[in-house]
C-alpha cells in the first residue's frame, strides 16, 4: 500500500504523509522504511549507471545530429549549463541541449517566448533532455526522481518540503507525469514528497512507462511559461507566513 501525500492545498503544512501500514507501530515503520530506502537506492545507482553507459553509446548518432543542428540554427553554444540543486541540498551544473536564443536564462519570465526553431522541436520531443544522461554517468541525477531545480526554490522551502531532495534528483519524475508545466508548484512537490516516500522499483517503472506517453503526446510541455519566478515567490510567500 503506497503512502500517499496530502497536497490540495497550497500551504505546506498541508503535505503531510499518511501512515504507510497502520497495524505497525511508527518506530517500526520508519525503520523498515528506512532499511529498504538505503537498499534500494544503491541498486538504483547500479542500474542507473548501466542504463546511462548503453544509452550514450546507443543514442550517440542522435547526439551528433541534435548537437550541429543546434550549432547551425542559432549562434551560441550547443550546451545549455545551469546551476540546479541536487540530492540533500548539494548544487551541481546541469546540462541540456541549447533551445533558446543565447544568452537567455529559465530565470528569465520571458524566456518561453525566446525558444529556437529547433529549441522547439527538441523541447517539444525533449530530446534537448538527453545531455542529462551525462549527469545521471557522474552520480549527480538519475533517470527517475524529483525534477532538480534552480538553488532559489531550495533556499525557498521550509523543511518538510526540502525533503525532496532525499534521493537524486531525475530526468523524469512523478510530477513530469502527473501534469508537468500545468500544475502547481505545491503540486509538485506533493508528488516529489510522494515519491520519495515510495521509493521503490516498481514505482521507477511506472513512472517510466508513462513518461514514454507524456514525450509522445507533449502533454502540458508548454504549460506554465516563465513560471519560475512566480513558483520561487509563493514558495517564500507561503513560508513566511507558517514559519
Amino acid at each position: 500500500m503506497p503512502r500517499k501525500v496530502i497536497a490540495d492545498s497550497v500551504h505546506p503544512e498541508s503535505l503531510q504523509l499518511q501512515p504507510k501500514y497502520k497495524f505497525l507501530s511508527i518506530q517500526t515503520t520508519e525503520k523498515l522504511h528506512a532499511i529498504h530506502f538505503e537498499v534500494y537506492g544503491v541498486f538504483k545507482r547500479g542500474m542507473d549507471l548501466v542504463f546511462a553507459v548503453a544509452l550514450l553509446v546507443f543514442l550517440s548518432p542522435l547526439f551528433l545530429v541534435t548537437a550541429v543542428a543546434v550549432k547551425i540554427d542559432s549562434p551560441g553554444p550547443v550546451f545549455f549549463r545551469q546551476k540546479r540543486t541536487g540530492r540533500g541540498g548539494r548544487e551541481f551544473e546541469i546540462l541540456k541541449f541549447r533551445s533558446m536564443v543565447a544568452g537567455n536564462d529559465v530565470m528569465d519570465v520571458f524566456c518561453a517566448d525566446r525558444y529556437t526553431r529547433v529549441g522547439k522541436f527538441i523541447r517539444r520531443t525533449s530530446i534537448d533532455e538527453l545531455p542529462q544522461l551525462l549527469n545521471v554517468l557522474l552520480g549527480q541525477m538519475s533517470f527517475v526522481g524529483p525534477r532538480p531545480w534552480v538553488p532559489e526554490y531550495f533556499a525557498n522551502m521550509n523543511a518538510q518540503e526540502r525533503r525532496r531532495t532525499r534521493v537524486r534528483p531525475g530526468i523524469t519524475g512523478l510530477a513530469q507525469v502527473k501534469g508537468r508545466n500545468g500544475i502547481s508548484i505545491f503540486q509538485k512537490i506533493g508528488y516529489d514528497l510522494e515519491y520519495v516516500e515510495n521509493y521503490s522499483l516498481w514505482q521507477d517503472v511506472k513512472v517510466a512507462m508513462l513518461t514514454v506517453k507524456t514525450v509522445l503526446t507533449g502533454e502540458s510541455v508548454d504549460a506554465g511559461k516563465g513560471g519560475v519566478q512566480d513558483d520561487i515567490a509563493a514558495l517564500g510567500k507561503e513560508n513566511r507566513v507558517v514559519n
